[in-house]
């Protein structure tokens, strides 16, 4: 029998309630299509270095830029005849250093032609800032000694990729595939599978990994552990940001798919790696696979979930923090559902002793958004903090409240069921 948690009693007696109810902010939300006739787009991703520019990364290998909400001719880069691309596989993600302007550089994340997963760094060209140079292609190199991760199946990629507010880029690995973790990947130590992993990139050109292990990481210096963990207990964490921006907390917040049951959010306050969320001896709050023992503990379990009969497939998303959508919305999360074309934004309650949320006030925005709500692969924000939707089905959208904002510048848990086909990771 599941373990009663707050956030199951929520759910039980609550959340179909609280979907159910009025709207507490003030604007009513709408979607501004910013982008369109895009392929499979998986990533919505701001130039660091010019406010008026972003990329859309799309899973078949080409990254498209926008500049001043026009697409241009020419990609940033164009992968396609470097990776494994079909389900899950594909160019999963993308990050600029937070040096950019001064450094060129940028990450990339997809499955390669042998179906394994690479992150790449690349170089800005110097004869145009909008392209990347292919030759500068490297890519890092593991603790396993590698320069790529195995994948012993061709789903739960995962793929994200981000820089921290710390300055370490954070990489999001799922379990490996097939179903239930077969090998019990997330739990394992020794595993990259399934876990959150912490690097610092800022090293010289000529380092021959491409990064150094942060020493403030939990594992740094345990036997038996991969040192690149940060955080372990994942299926599928797709789609994860940091709370940044105005009044943001630096807290780390996880869409992680799940089995059959459950999808789930985590919250991370900033700065608290070596946490163990649990899977495969947990589905959300749920008891499942409890054969193997776990890696560590304690567990900790979503801040918010919710059942399959809601949705199948979660896509993290961001907590709000810029101004077009007004004041009621800022500090709420937004999250989708792929699968079932659905979008909700949920409040955060932020304990200041302790930096850990809770979920409150849950609202439903599928029917303001329309079609807009429709195959939400990710989500993404610009420099001014406004929220975007990137719908798989080839449209990136604004949202907006009552006010229009100015052009483009510069409780719920798990996933599909195993043979449950869905073109995004």
């Amino acid at each position: 029998m599941p373990r009663l948690t707050p956030a199951v009693i929520i759910f039980a007696i609550g959340t179909l309630a609280a979907l159910a109810l009025p709207h507490s902010a003030s604007a009513q939300l709408h979607a501004a299509a910013v982008a369109s006739g895009l392929s499979q787009p998986v990533a919505f991703v701001q130039d660091p270095a010019d406010a008026d520019v972003q990329v859309i990364v799309e899973q078949g290998g080409r990254v498209r830029v926008l500049k001043r909400g026009v697409l241009q001719t020419v990609d940033l880069i164009d992968l396609s005849n470097d990776i494994a691309f079909g389900g899950e596989q594909g160019l999963l993600g993308l990050a600029f250093a937070p040096d950019f302007a001064q450094s060129g550089r940028v990450f990339l994340s997809f499955t390669n032609r042998a179906g394994n997963s690479v992150i790449a760094r690349f170089t800005r060209a110097s004869s145009d800032p909008l392209r990347l140079d292919p030759a500068s292609r490297f890519d890092l190199q593991w603790s396993t000694g590698e320069r790529f991760i195995r994948q012993p199946f061709t789903n739960h990629n995962g793929g994200n990729i981000i820089f921290g507010p710390d300055g370490y880029l954070y990489v999001g690995f799922g379990d490996g595939g097939s179903g239930d973790d077969p090998g019990a990947r997330a739990q394992n130590p020794q595993e990259l599978l399934g876990k959150m992993l912490r690097l610092d990139v800022s090293v010289g050109d000529d380092d021959p990994e491409g990064f150094d292990v942060p020493a403030s990481n939990p594992f740094a210096h345990s036997d038996g552990v991969r040192p690149e963990i940060w955080d372990v207990g994942m299926r599928n964490p797709w789609r994860w940001s940091f709370d940044t921006g105005r009044g943001g907390t630096g807290a780390l917040v996880i869409g992680d798919v799940g089995q059959s049951a459950w999808e789930e959010v985590d919250y991370e306050p900033g700065g608290r790696g070596g946490r163990n969320y649990g899977w495969r001896n947990r589905e959300g709050a749920h008891d499942h696979i409890v054969s193997r023992p776990l890696f560590s503990a304690p567990l900790h379990d979503p801040i918010w979930e919710y059942s399959h009969a809601e949705g199948q497939c979660i896509t993290g998303g961001y907590v709000y923090r810029g101004r077009a959508l007004g004041d009621d919305y800022v500090g709420r999360y937004f999250f989708a559902d792929f699968t079932a074309n659905r979008v909700w934004s949920v409040a955060l309650t932020v304990d200041p002793r302790t930096g850990e949320a809770t979920a409150g006030s849950i609202v439903e925005h599928t029917p303001e958004l329309g079609s807009a709500a429709t195959s939400i692969s990710s989500f993404g924000v610009d420099s001014a903090g406004e929220l975007y939707l990137v719908s798989y089905s080839g449209t990136v959208y604004r949202l907006e409240g009552d006010t229009p904002a100015a052009p483009v510048r510069g409780r719920h848990r798990t996933g599909p069921s195993e043979g449950t086909a869905h073109p995004r990771p």
